[in-house]
């Protein structure tokens, strides 16, 4: 019963200290983006997975001057250790935020234009009309958006909201490359602004 005890103390103390790593990454970060003007748009990544993914998404933030919200839990570790034995030499320049759970996000943003990326839902991307500042959500790289946070979205947001990248050639195939999804929403908000942020 006492290393029964003593184990589980442990693993809770890691989870605070983990969590605890959150919030002063976010504090940072809105300390710094506080400083900033607003974001040409707000990229949300629900829970994702594959941390070459994210380094690629934040590297298209950062050029496109978005701000990247993860939204956790997440597959991988973003502690300073990891992001430096990746390579990720660039990340001081991405404005990215950290969120502990969907509801902390939701707490923190309440985002008003808020648009979701599916790749079975929604009209084709071109169809919307960005405006600067716009949320922008994508689902983790093996299943997509939670079913509770979709039926959320199509309730607070609707149907008209949710976008999707036609695949014409698609037979067998499940959906494209998430940093490529999020790359391709970026540079079509950025044309609709005229090509400048």
């Amino acid at each position: 019963m006492g290393a029964q005890y003593s184990r589980s103390r442990r693993e809770n103390s890691a989870a605070s200290e983990a969590h605890l790593a959150i919030v002063l990454r976010s504090l940072r970060t809105s300390v710094r983006a506080m400083a900033t003007d607003s974001p040409m748009l707000n990229l949300v990544l629900l829970e994702p997975e594959i941390p070459n993914n994210t380094g690629n998404i934040g590297r298209t933030a950062a050029a496109l001057g978005c701000r990247l919200h993860i939204v956790h839990p997440i597959g991988f570790d973003m502690g300073e250790k990891a992001r430096r034995r990746a390579g990720l030499d660039y990340w001081h320049l991405v404005d990215c935020v950290e969120h502990a759970s969907w509801s902390e996000f939701l707490r923190a943003e309440a985002p008003t234009r808020f648009w979701l990326y599916s790749a079975h839902h929604g009209k084709p991307h071109w169809e919307a009309k960005f405006q600067r500042g716009d949320y922008c959500l994508f689902g983790k790289e093996s299943a997509g958006v939670d079913p509770a946070v979709l039926a959320w979205f199509r309730h607070t947001h609707g149907e008209s909201n949710m976008l999707t990248l036609p695949m014409p050639g698609s037979d067998g195939l499940r959906s494209l490359n998430l940093a490529t999804v999020v790359a391709i929403a970026g540079y079509e908000a950025l044309r609709q602004f005229g090509g400048a942020t």
